[in-house]
């Protein structure tokens, strides 16, 4: 049997994998072929209730029988706290190897407050609690920059989500710096902290395609499959230079580059389990270090050519007060609370079921 791909990048790398998923039965496939970390958001979330559907009806009707002042929306919140806290359990074993680098459990703060930089910070707070092994998802708005320096001050390990640009990635590592050095001026523990700022590449590839079609501009479709490692690279390189303590981490996956192509830093990719059952059976074996390889020309200068490419690769391509209001923000925002209805009208269907089927 040919060695695995991820355990090939694994011995050759300094690159770690983490499971886009905090399915427990994911994670514990996931867990033989080298995971060493989960993300999670709340489309994920949702999936993973929806998984085990048998289960979380039953604890559903069982948490509001016992909270009967609680409301649909409440239930659905400690259904995902409950997931996650079942979820973190499997990964302690790495928590304690890497001593609190990896071995996490991503949970994402409620996307309604977007816009809320402290009921962020406090709610970052709160889900730190679950789990000693809890990492909080915070979306890189305008408005939550200030979050990610108040949420680590307070010993918070964040993943920095809804992220798409090299602009946001300096603006997250600087905030998580100044928490930390808070941190450290006044002898507080940093030790086991872990801080992860995602690209979400999948993401950047999409907003990049639609952007071409608005402006009609015509380029090779297969240029495109390559805007995400293109600004993952940039921003690996700037965060290598700078010295960030902060890590990037590759999420969103669309295709396979988005693994194979950015190997080699401190980094972390975190595909969905799917992409990595389909990964492990591919059999490719990538550059270990192909995130040094620069961009291909032939690639990255039509690209260039795209303003909202420009935006999100250019180091100062989006000022911070432009976060909230990006294009792929807003389509990732949107998605996130969707999903948040959907969550609550899972828990409704369940409290107050449809007499008519």
């Amino acid at each position: 049997m040919s060695k695995s791909p991820f355990l090939f990048m694994k011995e050759n790398s300094k690159t770690v994998l983490w499971n886009d998923s905090a399915d427990p039965k994911e994670l514990q496939d996931a867990l033989t072929w080298g995971i060493v970390g989960a993300t999670c958001n709340p489309v994920i979330a949702l999936s993973a209730l929806k998984a085990d559907k048998d289960h979380w009806v039953k604890r559903i009707k069982e948490y509001a029988k016992a909270n009967p002042a609680a409301t649909d929306d409440e239930i659905g919140w400690a259904m995902v706290k409950e997931l996650s806290i079942n979820a973190a359990k499997l990964l302690e074993g790495e928590f304690e190897k890497y001593n609190g680098r990896n071995g996490r459990l991503s949970i994402q703060t409620d996307p309604r407050n977007f816009r809320n930089a402290k009921a962020l910070t406090e709610q970052a707070f709160e889900f730190s609690k679950l789990a000693k092994n809890i990492i909080v998802k915070i979306p890189v708005t305008t408005e939550a920059i200030s979050a990610f320096e108040e949420a680590t001050y307070l010993g918070v390990s964040l993943n920095a989500t809804v992220s798409f640009s090299v602009a946001q990635t300096i603006a997250v590592a600087e905030a998580i710096e100044r928490g930390l050095k808070r941190r450290e001026a006044e002898g507080l523990d940093i030790s086991q902290m872990g801080p992860v700022c995602t690209i979400m590449v999948g993401r950047v590839d999409d907003w990049v395609k639609v952007s071409a079609e608005k402006a009609g501009v015509l380029i090779d479709p297969g240029v495109m499959e390559w805007a995400g490692v293109a600004v993952f690279k940039n921003a690996h390189k700037i965060y290598k230079e700078r010295g960030y303590r902060t890590r990037l981490l590759s999420a969103a996956f669309r295709n396979h580059m988005h693994w194979s192509q950015i190997i080699g830093g401190d980094a972390v990719i975190s595909p969905p389990y799917g992409w990595q059952v389909k990964i492990n059976n591919s059999g490719i074996m990538p550059n270990p270090n192909s995130v040094e390889e620069p961009m291909d020309p032939r690639i990255l200068n039509p690209m260039l050519e795209i303003s909202e490419f420009r935006k999100m690769y250019d180091a100062d391509g989006l000022k911070v007060e432009e976060f909230t209001n990006f294009g792929a923000t807003l389509r990732t925002l949107r998605g996130f609370l969707q999903s948040v209805n959907d969550l609550e009208a899972f828990v409704r269907d369940v409290t107050v079921p449809n007499p008519d089927k």
